[in-house]
């Protein structure tokens, strides 16, 4: 997952682990049907789309249970770049309406074995578990990561009174601006009223003593 951009890049963890029982990496998400020929544009998550997006690549599908796709593969057909968008067609998807069966589905393939871990880029059951450090205090704890189209959030569980409360943290540098597996701990510059409930503008505020008129 990498940071500074608000979107995942490859290196996010699938939910479980292929059948070959390998960690699978995010590579792409379906997002418009393109033409009438059952050709899709894609939103990339991999710096490398001509070598993911071969003919011949077979990808796993994250979509719903009740989508006709739910356990099938998906397999690349052909992959061109179309008006600077990138745009692939798929075996068994031959036209628009196939195509639009599929809009907003999620490309997962396995991690090659000698992938090298990227710079900035980590695996969910890396980051879950983290202590979240504020101002150099422990707020919460990473209890799971959620993948949105926008940006990825870190879920944090944060202690209270009562039962705890999970707090949606943006994944962006701005607000995460450290991650240290070693040590633990995500390092967090949330902006005001994040964390904690801002005062309401309404409220009245204490008078302040006045001072006496000096003769």
């Amino acid at each position: 997952m990498t940071q500074d951009k608000a979107e995942p890049a490859e290196g996010s963890r699938a939910p479980g682990k292929s059948q070959s029982g390998r960690t699978q990496l995010r590579v792409g998400r379906l997002v418009k049907a393109h033409g009438l020929k059952g050709a899709i544009k894609l939103e990339l998550y991999t710096d490398d789309p001509e070598g993911r997006f071969v003919p011949g690549a077979t990808f796993t599908l994250q979509v719903p249970e009740s989508s006709p796709w739910h356990g099938k593969p998906l397999t690349v057909r052909e992959f061109k770049w179309m008006n600077s968008h990138p745009v692939a067609f798929f075996d068994g998807v031959e036209d628009r309406t196939a195509a639009e069966s599929l809009i907003r589905a999620i490309l997962w393939i396995d991690q090659d074995a000698e992938t090298a871990a990227e710079d900035d880029a980590w695996y969910d059951h890396q980051l879950v578990g983290l202590d979240v450090v504020r101002d150099g205090d422990v707020v919460g704890r990473v209890v799971r990561v959620d993948h949105l189209p926008a940006q990825d959030l870190l879920i944090v569980g944060v202690p209270g009174d009562g039962a705890a409360r999970e707090i949606l943290v943006p994944f962006v540098k701005a607000i995460v601006p450290e991650v240290d597996v070693v040590a633990g701990r995500v390092v967090v510059t949330p902006p005001a009223g994040l964390f904690e409930e801002l005062p309401d503008e309404d409220e009245p505020v204490a008078d302040e003593p006045i001072a006496a008129d000096e003769d």
